[in-house]
């Protein structure tokens, strides 16, 4: 498994194609995206990938595959619709002693569950505090939201329901300023809602390349329900570190960088300029690369919180940056 150092200076590569003639291959054990001209546009040693998200078309082989493989990095393919297309390379060797521990019946999910809640509503409200400038109602919702106790849920469908009120107060507060209705998840009924639907995206796909470092079965969650293939895991993790994606789009609002001219409405739904498409890719992942390393930890931690059975009080915790 991969230890603290070795993750500090790994790096992510995410490459979003220009044209269909691409190509990934390796020399000297460096990994080479280079277009149909042979003109290098990627280059980056293996021993410091942590992992190759690549948007759009591109040429893969059984040698590059192998290379990954040996190296330990994940390839992950994506439409230019941000949707995954695979996940090559991204199950560590199968840790049977973690998945006899996210099996067990003594396992208290509703107590892990609530930590994961309890976390996201701070930072929900952290958010929101340090909003320059808040509205009367914008101070009463932070105040509900400062006094919500996730103790009092009997089970996780109460849990859950004490989640959805608290995003849906947060989400009108916190992106008033933006026209914001409400929180359609894969609806795309308004820019905002497409926006974070691709942000989301990108963090559900960076938590789940590092959960499957350590071999977690992701489809066996603590809080989502399990249904047929959902990585209710990676559905779990994420709800900590959703502010990461919050606080980016209302910054790049703020500072003018939503254009709704990127953007077309067809079938009832938004959707993104391809040609703009890069430029929104960027908005997202800056920010969650300056978090990759809090995001890592978060999940090592976890692991070894399982796996050593510690107390509620140790549980780890991720708080967002003011």
């Amino acid at each position: 498994m991969m230890s603290w150092p070795d993750f500090k200076y790994k790096q992510i590569i995410i490459h979003k194609t220009i044209g269909e003639k691409e190509r990934l291959r390796f020399r000297a054990d460096n990994l080479i995206i280079e277009d149909v001209e042979g003109k290098v546009l990627v280059q980056q040693s293996c021993h410091k990938i942590f992992a190759v998200f690549i948007i759009g078309d591109t040429t893969l082989t059984s040698v590059i595959i192998k290379k990954a493989a040996a190296f330990s990095f994940p390839i992950i393919l994506m439409n230019h619709n941000f949707k995954v297309v695979s996940r090559i390379n991204c199950v560590a060797e199968g840790n049977t002693l973690l998945r006899k521990v996210q099996y067990s019946s003594s396992l208290d999910n509703l107590m892990i569950a609530k930590e994961l809640i309890r976390q996201k509503i701070k930072n929900q409200s952290k958010l929101l505090g340090v909003l320059r400038y808040q509205s009367i109602e914008d101070k009463e919702i932070l105040q509900k939201l400062k006094t919500i106790d996730v103790d009092v849920a009997k089970d996780i469908h109460e849990l859950m329901g004490i989640e959805g009120s608290a995003s849906k107060m947060f989400f009108s507060a916190y992106f008033r300023p933006l026209g914001w209705k409400r929180r359609e998840p894969r609806c795309k009924r308004d820019i905002y809602n497409l926006l974070l639907d691709i942000g989301y995206t990108y963090l559900f796909n960076l938590v789940e390349a590092m959960l499957c470092l350590y071999g977690f079965d992701l489809y066996q969650g603590v809080l989502h329900t399990n249904f047929y293939q959902r990585k209710s895991l990676v559905c779990d993790i994420v709800e900590p570190f959703r502010c990461i994606i919050d606080r980016r789009l209302r910054k790049a609002y703020n500072l003018g960088q939503i254009d709704e001219k990127d953007f077309f409405f067809s079938k009832g739904q938004w959707a993104l300029e391809y040609k703009n498409q890069e430029k929104y890719t960027k908005l997202f992942v800056r920010d969650l690369m300056d978090e990759k390393e809090k995001i890592f930890t978060y999940c090592q931690q976890y692991y070894r919180w399982l796996m050593k059975k510690k107390s509620v009080q140790e549980f780890p915790e991720y708080n967002v940056a003011d």
